[in-house]
């Protein structure tokens, strides 16, 4: 495994160290590897996947969700409870819903723009599976990902993942990392308070998790990880306006993705026990943005 940043995947579900999610961030069912910035949770019922958490009842209210999702692929749990934490509890104002498109709970992705970072222009780009499908594949299938992933093996297994987030109501949102017009990592940005995460952590309204993977190999240890979790979390906070906190959970055991976040400006918080790993929870803070 490579010794400097991780590829990442951070979702419960964001290399968001993301989550598959979840680079530096993780999703919580999968550990992430060295050299992976970020962990997934896995979704062949071993553990719990971001998808498939019921919204809370004001979201619901306004017709946020579009048909169902219907998440049944590769053994993910249909029936699941919803987190601890719902916007409703906070007396947090709802946002009114006047165009209730796909992607509105992670308030349009697709429409962020660029973040200027050191190693050139960085933008995410959300996957298209006709035209990104074989990259990110090839991705899984490196040793170094898909020990922590889950997802090597034939297009199929990889395509199952992809799908039952782009089929779903736009709490989990899969994209390519595009550096310098050229892709080169695959990222989750999901709502870690609608994940199962939230069972795991005092969930706030809009926590916003990140998975993150560094795909190429040439990419890996040179401290791309920590500089671009630091530019989309950026982004995160500064186009969610309801986000005051970004996520991440990578196994404890992985130092390199940990590391990564770190880097990135995330603070420890604590260990947590999820359904197939140890996690360093790790926390991105709005009001610490510019100190860190």
């Amino acid at each position: 495994m490579p010794p400097a940043d991780p590829i990442t995947e951070t979702r419960f579900a964001v290399p968001a160290m993301a989550g598959p999610a979840c680079g530096a961030g993780s999703r919580s069912d999968s550990p992430d590897p060295g050299g992976v910035s970020g962990e997934r949770v896995r979704a062949d019922g071993h553990s719990e996947d971001t998808m498939n958490l019921r919204l809370p009842d004001d979201l619901v209210a306004v017709d946020v969700l579009g048909p169902p999702d219907g998440h049944g692929s590769r053994g993910r749990h249909q029936e699941m409870d919803r987190p601890a934490v719902s916007s409703t509890r906070t007396g947090e104002p709802s946002r009114p819903v006047s165009d209730p498109r796909h992607g509105d709970l992670l308030d349009r992705v697709a429409e962020w723009g660029p973040a200027d970072t050191p190693a050139g222009a960085f933008r995410l780009v959300p996957v298209r599976l006709e035209r990104d499908l074989p990259l990110i594949s090839r991705w899984m299938n490196d040793p170094a990902a898909a020990a922590f992933w889950e997802l090597a093996g034939p297009q199929e297994v990889t395509q199952d993942h992809l799908r039952a987030q782009l089929a779903g109501d736009g709490r989990s949102v899969p994209c390519i990392g595009v550096l310098g017009g050229v892709p080169m990592s695959y990222w989750e940005i999901y709502r870690a308070d609608l994940d199962p995460l939230a069972r795991h952590y005092p969930a706030r309204p809009h926590d916003t998790g990140i998975h993150l993977l560094v795909g190429g190999i040439a990419d890996r240890g040179r401290g791309l990880g920590g500089m671009l979790l630091r530019a989309v979390t950026d982004l995160v906070l500064v186009q969610r306006p309801s986000c005051t906190r970004v996520i991440a959970e990578p196994d404890i055991r992985n130092t390199p993705s940990v590391a990564a976040f770190l880097t990135a400006g995330f603070r420890f918080s604590a260990e947590v026990d999820l359904p197939a790993k140890r996690a360093a929870l790790l926390v991105r803070d709005r009001p610490l943005r510019h100190l860190l």
